[in-house]
């Protein structure tokens, strides 16, 4: 045997690529600029106050956790960025800026850097800064909106003439905008429910960057139009899916690399279990923040889908598989 072959010995990892985290959120950030630009095309000076109000908090608490918990001189990777917009695009601009102050200290704080920073936070940050406006409205929130009051501030005119939003709408059973209206632009809830094309061509981007796959994504927008195809019929089937956040949800929050199942066959279980969720919320339930919700409590079912759906170890063999090759072996041999 010859013994000219020569051995390289070197620490994982072995493979590298020039991707990084950094590189990766600012993708998202470019990803998530055409709905951005709808929003303030639609609603002016306003959108870019609720915007930039919520990045600041987002940057500021980042800087702050990090400084409390002793990560200061860890390099700033842009994920408090976008998760401060994330959490601006799901708010409206009647949204007081303390509201979204607070929603990121929960989102960015609590949830991201209390749980030990990027990449082990088990819920979606932006969600749950924007449901705790939710869950702890009578705790603190309604006294704050006392306390704060005297403080509000918008830069521009708010149209004050009440309308229903497009899931309001549909709940009520009243008549819908045009489905082209709704696709392009139309003045909806939150920032990121007026433009389904603006997220479409987002998450376009980020698909072929490599940043998210089509199981997730295609996996809730279709389970949403077949059940609203079922119990509402293909017209209103289409509005289920334009209406409120199950774009923005599919494809910037649900496919959340952290919070997010890593096989094919786990993103489409979450996926179609965010779908029925959503439509359980809308149909038998209130419609508000029903994506919001749904996304959460699948993210919590994470470890369990990759357990379920985990790839075989290369060389691994099944225990039933081994004990059946161990009988096998000896079968026949004497006692």
């Amino acid at each position: 045997m010859s013994n000219d072959l020569k051995l390289s010995y070197t620490a994982s990892p072995h493979l590298r690529s020039k991707n990084n985290v950094q590189q990766a959120m600012y993708d998202v950030i470019i990803a998530l600029l055409p709905i951005s630009a709808v929003a303030v095309y639609i609603f002016g000076i306003n959108a870019v106050f609720t915007i930039a109000v919520s990045l600041v908090a987002a940057t500021l608490t980042d800087l702050g956790f990090r400084k409390m918990l002793g990560r200061w001189n860890t390099p700033f990777d842009g994920s408090a960025l976008v998760t401060g917009l994330l959490i601006a695009l799901i708010f409206s601009v009647e949204t007081s800026w303390w509201t979204l102050v607070v929603a990121n200290v929960i989102g960015v704080g609590v949830v991201k850097e209390l749980m030990g920073g990027i990449g082990w936070n088990r819920f979606n940050p932006a969600l749950f800064g924007r449901v705790s406006g939710i869950l702890f409205a009578g705790l603190f929130f309604n006294q704050l909106n006392i306390n704060f009051a005297p403080l509000s501030y918008t830069p521009g005119t708010i149209d004050t003439v009440t309308q229903a939003t497009p899931l309001a709408l549909l709940k009520m059973g009243a008549e819908m905008p045009p489905l082209t209206q709704m696709f392009i632009a139309n003045q909806g809830g939150g920032l990121a429910e007026v433009s389904p094309l603006a997220l479409l061509v987002g998450g376009a981007y980020l698909f072929i960057r490599g940043h998210i796959r089509w199981h997730i994504p295609v996996a809730i927008i279709a389970t949403v139009f077949l059940i609203g195809l079922i119990f509402e019929g293909p017209g209103l089937a289409v509005y289920h899916v334009l209406a409120g956040g199950v774009m923005i949800g599919a494809l910037f929050m649900a496919t959340d690399w952290v919070t997010s199942p890593i096989t094919p066959k786990g993103m489409l279980i979450f996926g179609v279990a965010i779908g029925v969720l959503i439509m359980v919320f809308r149909l038998a339930l209130t419609p508000t923040e029903g994506t919001a919700f749904a996304i959460l409590i699948m993210n919590a079912f994470v470890p369990m889908i990759d357990r379920l759906t985990k790839r075989p170890v290369f060389g691994e063999v099944p225990a039933k598989s081994q004990a059946g090759a161990v009988s096998t072996e000896t079968a026949g041999k004497p006692a």
